[in-house]
């Protein structure tokens, strides 16, 4: 069952607005036991050029020090009990109190000028909802780091765009509106682990709102996918199971047709509430 927190109203957390001309920036971070490379991604973090007016990490769970690390950060923490990603950053969105919600993994490194690029892209594209970009690989082989990274996102991107009739969003690289969030967080599955968040977010947003994407905005990410065939396989899957749930409502030539402005307005899957009732 889809549903969302019913202790929370959404809209009562109100928005955090910057000076004019100048949105605020939430940044958004699922854990669950990485504590190392959490501390290592704050302090990327803590380098930008343009700093985030909040960063929020979603504890998953874990064991470890994580959440402690986030703090000694100067990060909000928010727990996340419900497992898998899906329910942590969903969680995370719905703390985030900015205009612009940019998200990325624990284990990442994000260029100086990542956040600065970002928020540039959706101030330069006023009717883009969510915006997503490429990836370097920071560990492994050196000289296998820039081909592997070029296959793994370039096979992501072809075996996903044609079932979502555009680019899919990266969870380690990308960002959103929260008013884009506010309209399908009650449709998006966090309660199903075995999905790929960013991929569900692509199909939620991409029926409605525009997805760009950044070229400039180079995340360090890590090779770990490649380093356990389980691991590896196990995405595979979920990146099936993710296409899928959102059959037969979103069987590619019926997607495609909406898209397309044919069938636009007709979208029983993000038109309803969690309860399947259908909201103004």
């Amino acid at each position: 069952m889809n549903t969302v927190p019913q202790d929370m109203d959404y809209e009562s957390t109100g928005r955090q607005a910057g000076p004019a001309g100048r949105s605020t920036v939430s940044i958004v971070i699922p854990v669950k036991n990485d504590g190392p490379l959490l501390a290592r991604c704050l302090a990327a973090l803590k380098a930008q050029t343009r700093a985030a007016d909040e960063i929020v990490v979603v504890d998953n769970a874990s064991t470890d020090d994580s959440a402690q690390v986030a703090r000694d950060a100067g990060a909000a923490v928010v727990a996340c009990p419900e497992p898998g990603i899906p329910a942590a950053s969903a969680a995370g969105y719905d703390h985030a109190r900015c205009e612009i919600i940019l998200r990325l993994d624990a284990d990442c490194v994000p260029p100086a000028t990542w956040v600065e690029d970002m928020v540039d892209a959706f101030a330069r594209n006023p009717g883009t909802a969510a915006l997503t970009g490429p990836a370097r690989f920071t560990d492994g082989p050196r000289a296998l780091r820039a081909p592997l990274a070029a296959v793994y996102l370039g096979v992501y991107v072809l075996a996903t765009a044609p079932a979502l009739g555009h680019r899919p969003l990266f969870g380690s690289n990308m960002g959103l509106r929260r008013e884009a969030w506010a309209q399908i967080r009650t449709a998006a599955h966090r309660r199903d682990p075995e999905l790929h968040d960013d991929l569900d977010l692509a199909f939620h947003l991409g029926a409605n709102h525009k997805v760009g994407y950044v070229k400039s905005s180079m995340m360090g990410v890590s090779m770990r996918p490649f380093f356990d065939a389980r691991a590896f396989a196990k995405r595979l899957r979920r990146g099936f199971r993710t296409v899928l749930v959102h059959w037969p409502d979103e069987f590619p030539p019926r997607r495609w047709k909406r898209l397309l402005g044919v069938d636009r307005g007709n979208h029983p899957r993000d038109t309803r509430n969690a309860s399947g009732s259908r909201v103004a």
